[in-house]
C-alpha cells in the first residue's frame, strides 16, 4: 500500500509541519489551509506550486 507525505521543510520552511494521506491530491487543501494559517501565505503563485508538488513524496509500506 502506498501514502503519499509533505513536509513543509522540504521546500525550505523552517517549520515542523508534515501530512500525509492515501491520494497525493487530497494533500493540497491540507497544504493550502497550512500555508494561510501559519505562514500568512494568501496566493500561492506557480513557483510555490511547484515546490509544493515537487516536495510530496509517495511512500510505500
Amino acid at each position: 500500500m502506498a501514502s503519499y507525505r509533505f513536509r513543509c521543510r522540504d521546500i525550505g520552511m523552517d517549520c515542523q509541519y508534515e501530512v500525509s494521506s492515501k491520494k497525493a491530491e487530497d494533500l493540497i487543501p491540507e497544504i493550502v489551509d497550512h500555508a494561510k494559517k501559519d505562514h500568512g501565505i494568501e496566493n500561492i503563485d506557480d513557483d510555490l506550486k511547484q515546490k509544493i508538488n515537487g516536495a510530496i513524496k509517495r511512500r510505500i509500506f
